[in-house]
Formats: structure tokens, sequence, C-alpha cells
């Protein structure tokens, strides 16, 4: 399987800018994964789709202020900084610009010293690892002299940082935000409830190395960075029932459906706890718990896109979208969404 078969042609004009006023107005494709069948529906339809029993799986995870703007203590010069995942204390792992001149052993002052860095290694990828100092918590200073690390395909400023965020996001670590589920309103969330539909939360810390452009022809070449997840013994003992009381495990967003996929069993059970999770879903998976997706547009040949194509089928998934493109639907992180049950 090669990565160009996963490429699809997207206007510019395509991509989302900028958030919808209101969360819920966004649009909802929905894709029958047995037969390709699409309707074209807005996202507060959603629960149309979904049937008492059933169980939503939200990802939780609360995306930080991972942008920062300093400066080399020896030199004076302009670096940006862009926090990857915390590897164990003060220490994270980091994508800095300029890279090619920033060595180990290099210190990095951010708002004149309230914040400072010590690079300490350079690992996989060229991404560096930062030692910081600072006085206080270091969350709080973040939050003082961080940026929202949107996507580079936004050129527009983001004016509320909250719109980069899920109405239910509760644990800070990501580096992006789970973005399909910036739909839900906690209206809309409660009205879901009311029907029987169950909401589990867990979190997966969305690192960018979901993000990365597959550098290799063959997929299955592709190496994932890993991601930290969390699954708590109650909320896994709630998808374990929706299972076995025959309900469906609806995932929000593909970071939901890695962390479901890598925690359950080869029967489908869930398991609680934490790790780490560099699992790769592409055409020829077999899923073990996951039965639908809530999911944004994912760019081509990413490996995003794989892992709609090994739920709904390539074909069936490239025909969805190319009926988005006509129907000048709204791609990625602000854009509308896609339903697959």
């Amino acid at each position: 399987m090669k990565t160009s078969d996963f490429y699809y042609s997207l206007p510019q004009g395509l991509i989302a800018q900028d958030p919808l006023e209101d969360r819920s107005a966004s649009r909802l494709l929905c894709l029958g994964k047995e037969d390709g069948h699409v309707e074209h529906r807005r996202f507060r339809d959603l629960k149309d789709y979904l049937c008492p029993g059933d169980c939503l799986v939200l990802n939780d995870t609360k995306v930080i202020p991972a942008r920062l703007h300093g400066r080399k203590a020896d030199t004076g010069a302009a670096v940006e900084l862009l926090l990857l995942k915390r590897r164990e204390g003060d220490v994270w792992e980091t994508l800095v610009k300029p890279g090619r001149k920033i060595k180990p052993g290099c210190r990095l002052v951010f708002g004149e010293g309230l914040l400072e860095g010590e690079i300490t290694d350079i690992v996989e990828d060229g991404d560096r690892l930062v030692h910081f100092t600072y006085r206080g918590v270091f969350e709080e200073v973040l939050d003082q002299l961080g940026e929202m690390p949107l996507p580079p395909y936004i050129t527009h400023e983001l004016k509320e940082k909250g719109r980069y965020q899920t109405v239910y996001a509760k644990h800070e670590g990501s580096a992006a935000a789970p973005t399909a589920g910036l739909h839900f309103t906690d209206f809309l969330l409660e009205e879901i409830e009311k029907m029987g539909v169950k909401i589990a939360r867990i979190t997966l810390h969305v690192g960018l190395g979901t993000f990365r452009p597959v550098k290799v022809e063959d997929v299955a070449e592709h190496h994932m960075h890993s991601e930290y997840y969390q699954i708590e013994e109650g909320q896994a003992q709630m998808i374990n029932e929706t299972r076995k009381n025959k309900g469906r495990i609806i995932s929000v967003g593909t970071t939901s459906c890695r962390t479901l996929e890598t925690a359950a069993d080869e029967e489908g059970i869930l398991h609680p706890g934490s790790g780490w999770t560099d699992i790769f879903i592409y055409p020829g998976y077999r899923f073990r718990i996951v039965d639908g997706l809530v999911t944004n547009f994912h760019l081509p040949e990413s490996t995003l896109l794989m892992l709609v194509s090994a739920l709904a089928g390539r074909e069936h998934v490239l025909a969805a979208y190319e009926e988005a493109v006509r129907e000048r639907y709204r791609f990625f992180s602000f854009g509308d969404a896609m339903l697959i049950c």
C-alpha cells in the first residue's frame, strides 16, 4: 500500500481559517462504513444517529499554550520553541526554530528571564530536549508567556484561546487539540445523555507526531511518535458494559480511537491504566473495540486519513472526500465533521 494511494485534491479556499461562532452549527457528512452511503446534515443532528445504550468516547485532554518566543542567552538571536511532550519533571521534548544552530548546552531565555531553558540533548527527527528553570508554577508561567499552537495551515490569528479547546477539556498536556471534539457544546452533550447514550472520558495527550507527514512511499514503513494516554477504571468499566450489552462504541476523534485500540485486548475488552502508544492504524487493521467514529476532514496522504480509511474502506472514504469538496465542506481543524458508523 502506497502513501500516494491516499492523495486527494483540495482547493486551498476550503481550509477553514476560523471556528464557527456556534460550535454545533458545523456540517456533518455521515458515511456508512459498510456501503459508503453519504448523507449531509448539521453536527447537532449527530444525536439522530445514536441509540440508547451506545457509548460516546471523548478525549478530555487540554491543549497547553505550547508555543514560546524567546532568545539565545549568548547572542540574543530570536528562537521559537514548541513544547511537544513532557519527558519527566521539567524536561520537555521540543521543536526548535531555527534548530540547526541550537546545540546541547545552549541556553534560552523567555519573558525577560521569567522562564529559562537549557538544551540537554538532540533526539529523533532533530527534536531537542530542554530542561526548564523558573520561579513559581510552570503551568502559570506557560499561561503567561505561551501561545496556542495552531497548525501551520491556519494563518488567521485566534481571537479567543478557548476556541481551540473542547468544552470538556480537563487534563493539560496536548500540543494540539483533538479537533473532532470542538463541535460539541455542553447542551448537545446533555441532550445526548438524556437519550440514554453513555459518555465516557479518556485522555490522550496529542503530540505533533500524529500530524507529521508520511515521508515513505510504503505505508507500512512509517513509524508513529509515541503519545501518553490514561484510562480510569470507571470509564473502562462503562465502555466494557456497553459492549457486553451490545451497544456501539463511538469514538470522538482519531486520538480517542487510537487510545481505545491500544488498551483493548484481542477480545475487545478495554483495560484501564496509562502508558505510551505509537499505534499506527491503516487499511488491513482489524478493529478490536471501536464501532464508529466522529472525525474532521484530514490532510491528503496523512496517517489520520489512513486510520479513517481502515474503518470505512479507502474507496468509500476518498469518494466521500470528493463529495465533500464538491459540496464545499470546510476542512481540517476548524472545519466540518464526518460521522462513520
